[in-house]
């Protein structure tokens, strides 16, 4: 989907767009969208953040780049219940199996995603029909100093798991705060890798992953629960 509006001049203008959007429904604003809400997200994974990115000038789309990149800022949804409760991981970028992965923490991808977050909570669960589905309170989050180095901590035992080419290793039980798990529609979606032999093969493809207690300790800390 493409933006509706022009992109925010600064990140006071996305955040004035954002506080427009609290209280709304996904009905209304995907009314003020112009797209139809789909009875399910089994197969629209991603239209909430699709629609949420449209309404409110997001330019990046699939590029690999900040969502809206003259801002240098990564707008993420944030599925939570009435009470606070974080749903889901939330997916930050693709894990790279295939030799290319950054050679430090600061040079990953995963740092750049994360150094400047436009969070974008929306109520309701499963049960709750994707139609009123409420947008909440949006945050935007730079990363403390702590959460910094927690996450680096996390990124550095995946990537060592990742050059080592023990990809059958790598499994959602590593990394307290930052997790990989597989990516894609299917456990048929592959993608080149280098084994532990340094040879080529097909492997599933996998991503970076925040899970929920860290998502949750990112808006305890900044009251929004």
């Amino acid at each position: 989907m493409r933006p509706i509006v022009a992109p925010p001049t600064d990140a006071s203008e996305l955040m004035q767009r954002c506080r427009g959007l609290a209280g709304r429904t996904i009905a209304e604003v995907a009314e003020q969208g112009r797209v139809p809400v789909p009875a399910n997200l089994k197969r629209h994974k991603g239209f909430v953040g699709n629609l949420l990115e449209r309404v409110l000038g997001a330019t990046a789309a699939s590029r690999a780049e900040p969502d809206f990149p003259h801002l240098g800022i990564e707008m993420k949804t944030l599925p939570v219940t009435a009470q606070g409760r974080v749903l889901q991981s939330t997916y930050v970028c693709t894990a790279p199996l295939d030799g290319s992965m950054a050679p430090t923490w600061e040079a990953s991808w995963v740092c750049h995603k994360l150094s400047q977050v436009l969070w974008m909570p929306v109520v309701g669960g499963p049960e709750v029909p994707v139609a009123e589905r409420v947008v909440g309170s949006a945050l935007l989050w730079t990363p403390s100093a702590e959460e910094r180095a927690d996450l680096q901590r996390d990124w550095e035992l995946l990537a060592e798991i990742i050059a080592r080419g023990e990809h059958g290793n790598l499994d959602a039980r590593h990394g307290e705060w930052l997790q990989i798990r597989p990516k894609g529609s299917s456990s048929l979606d592959l993608v080149w890798a280098l084994s532990e032999e340094g040879e080529w093969v097909r492997d599933q493809a996998r991503g970076f992953y925040l899970r929920p207690r860290f998502t949750r300790r990112v808006l305890s800390a900044n009251y929004l629960i």
